[in-house]
């Protein structure tokens, strides 16, 4: 008898064992939260990802400085996919089974995202807030499954919808990527052509990493298009409306939030004024903003060296999201609780003029509106408030 309560002790104080290692949730401890996020930093894309990991690590300071989350400090582990699936697979392993991140942050890219997101969730990781504008990083709805901008459907549908009704135009072409980034960009603008009774005049794909775009763009030209929806990114953005300007062929041009950055501006030139985008937020021109973005672009500016961008904001925003709700879960910060608290959180607008963010237990897209911006001389600027959805 005393052998037999000696293994139920025994056995009682296993379990207790089994309990507490249980109770420990993967990159949350006393001092520390571990957060991840998996960027281009050698591929076609860099232009975004980097500014994005200068956003976020300021901001991961910003926080910390003031002592941090409950006391708990963030601590950012930063990978590279070089906007290759295969790779971002590779980085998700590394960040789950080394790193033991908490959550993933911002995953740039929809092709690579998509690839990566399921092993995420098997794990119990949080996949929060990526900087893809497709449906599917909040559908099917899942837990811990969260995005926070607009789709890149949602912005052709009303965006093409204003344009073609604003310009009376009436033949649209579209060239998009051929992956789930450029087939979100296309159905969008497809839609919106439905709800005026129109269809489109010519649809073009090209391959990722392409750089000859001439071939599509004469199709669109012989078939007579005065507006192309436009499922690029930067150096297709830039490729195509300057094949298209040397071949005579000068329709208007409009792409999603994925074509909205300062460097089409910039390295476009003359080419690209006139370019219609989705936008979301306002250009962080030091020049034309409040004061509280002057003083954030100043910061910014003295940390690295350089003036910031448009993904630069975008790391903020990731970064000040994550926390709020990390926040509002509480001291017992674990996927449940953030899950819940994200579930009840509501972000006003913030300084860089960004729709409200605003999530519910079937609504895991924090902003559905999108804006209307124009390079005009060489800078963006909105040209429409949030339009109706």
């Amino acid at each position: 008898m005393k052998f037999k309560a000696g293994l139920i002790a025994l056995a009682s104080a296993g379990l207790a064992v089994t309990g507490i290692a249980s109770a420990q949730t993967q990159g949350v401890t006393k001092t520390e939260i571990v957060i991840g996020t998996v960027q281009d930093l050698s591929g076609p894309i860099v232009g975004f990802s980097k500014p994005t990991v200068n956003g976020m690590r300021m901001r991961v300071d910003e926080i910390n400085e003031l002592g941090g989350i409950h006391g708990r400090k963030l601590r950012l582990v930063v990978e590279d996919h070089g906007y290759d699936p295969k790779k971002a697979v590779l980085a998700a392993q590394k960040l789950i089974q080394k790193d033991r991140i908490f959550a993933v942050l911002g995953s740039i890219g929809t092709p690579t995202a998509m690839a990566a997101m399921p092993l995420y969730l098997e794990k119990n990781v949080a996949h929060l807030f990526p900087l893809s504008g497709a449906r599917q990083m909040y559908e099917p709805l899942q837990k811990l499954k969260y995005s926070f901008a607009a789709t890149y459907y949602e912005q052709l549908r009303s965006g093409l919808k204003y344009l073609v009704k604003e310009k009376g135009l009436k033949r649209v072409c579209t060239i998009y990527q051929d992956d789930d980034f450029g087939l979100e960009v296309k159905d969008g603008g497809e839609a919106a052509l439905k709800e005026l009774g129109m269809k489109y005049a010519e649809v073009t794909t090209f391959k990722r990493g392409a750089t000859d775009f001439s071939s599509q763009v004469a199709r669109m030209k012989n078939a007579n298009c005065d507006v192309v929806v436009m499922g690029t990114i930067i150096r297709e953005t830039i490729g195509t409306v300057a094949t298209a300007r040397k071949l005579g062929f000068n329709p208007e041009f409009i792409g999603s939030t994925a074509s909205y950055d300062g460097i089409i501006a910039k390295l476009g030139g003359a080419a690209v004024n006139g370019y219609y985008s989705t936008c979301q937020i306002s250009f962080p021109y030091a020049d034309d903003a409040s004061k509280s973005v002057r003083d954030w672009h100043a910061r910014y500016k003295e940390k690295f060296k350089e003036d910031p961008t448009l993904f630069s904001v975008y790391g903020q925003i990731i970064i000040s999201l994550f926390a709020a709700a990390a926040e509002k879960a509480g001291p017992n910060l674990n996927p449940d609780t953030l899950d819940k608290a994200i579930e009840s959180l509501t972000v006003p607008r913030d300084m860089f003029g960004g729709d409200a963010q605003t999530f519910g237990p079937k609504k895991h897209l924090g902003a559905t509106r999108a804006k209307l911006c124009q390079i005009q001389n060489g800078r963006w600027v909105s040209i429409t408030d949030y339009i109706a959805n």
